[in-house]
């Protein structure tokens, strides 16, 4: 590289995380596709941040920019033991030159963004992050997310310092969990078409994923069929079992809540309720799982 395209991929990273802090402040941790799809203008020319192909290098760098996950990839991109994220080669071949392009980012330190795909056209991107592995036997690169103030963009900072890999480490295991958290949650309010359950309030910022068995039991897996969207009222009704919900799909509210006065709120939130029948979604595999709701009914009915 010269030294006009050094400063050039810099300035162009740059950019493009400042873009994302913008994004991220307007849309939260999911952004839609059309930002991104735009992206920023450097120079006068349109820089993309992700394209169609998992690994993305836009026209104005010689190396790639992005990496990404599609909400239906044939990719098995999973999490190893040591925290890192494994990122499939594109195809099989390790001199594709999408494989090669992501190869020399590692040999050089360069920065990138993981966007992962959570429903069609909604993305959760993490960066700055950093292919720290290569494993052509197994035709996959380990990646691994750092802090955006630690931004290095070339191999000049040692990337086996100890307190590097630790980081590191750290900050991935954080994002795995806030991926899997925001993978339910817009599943789930997809698969409810952006809608409480119950009294189909259809404002996403007041509509949350609720689990049925919960997340902190090992059964309370990140699936449609176990999960609920409700909005922040009926989901904390739900988890202080005020509010129950049977394997026939028709909502209780609990004996003493129904015989309190207390205003509007009380009576139109939470009494009228009573002995409705929830919406749920059209597929039936994305349906409530009834022997987890019986499960679940059976915790309020105690209650």
């Amino acid at each position: 590289m010269t030294t006009t395209s050094v400063d050039k991929d810099t300035a162009v990273r740059a950019l493009v995380f400042q873009y994302l802090q913008e994004l991220s402040r307007g849309h939260g941790d999911v952004i839609p596709f059309a930002p991104l799809s735009e992206g920023i203008r450097f120079e006068g020319e349109r820089v993309p941040l992700l394209g169609p192909q998992g690994i993305f290098k836009p026209k104005v760098l010689s190396l790639p920019l992005s990496i990404s996950t599609s909400p239906n990839s044939p990719y098995d991109n999973s999490f190893t033991e040591a925290g890192l994220l494994r990122y499939r080669y594109r195809g099989t071949d390790q001199n594709h030159p999408d494989n090669v392009g992501l190869r020399r980012t590692m040999e050089l330190g360069k920065p990138l963004v993981y966007f992962h795909g959570v429903i069609k056209g909604r993305y959760v991107p993490a960066w700055p992050v950093y292919v720290v592995g290569d494993d052509p036997p197994n035709l996959t690169f380990s990646v691994a997310v750092d802090d955006a103030v630690m931004i290095s963009y070339s191999s000049e900072n040692e990337t086996r310092d100890s307190e590097v890999i630790i980081r590191r480490r750290y900050l991935t295991s954080a994002v795995r969990i806030r991926l899997h958290q925001r993978l339910f949650r817009e599943r789930v309010l997809d698969a409810y078409r952006n809608a409480c359950a119950l009294c189909r309030l259809a404002y996403p910022e007041l509509l949350e994923a609720a689990h049925i068995i919960p997340d902190a039991d090992e059964r309370g897996e990140p699936r449609i069929s176990n999960g609920l969207s409700l909005c922040k009222l009926h989901h904390a009704a739900f988890d202080k079992r005020i509010l129950g919900i049977r394997p026939d799909y028709v909502a209780e509210i609990r004996l003493d809540i129904l015989h309190e006065i207390d205003g509007p709120m009380l009576k139109h939130g939470l009494q009228e309720m009573h002995n409705r029948k929830i919406w749920v979604p059209r597929s039936t595999a994305n349906k409530p799982d009834r022997a987890a709701l019986e499960e679940r009914y059976e915790h309020f009915r105690a209650a």
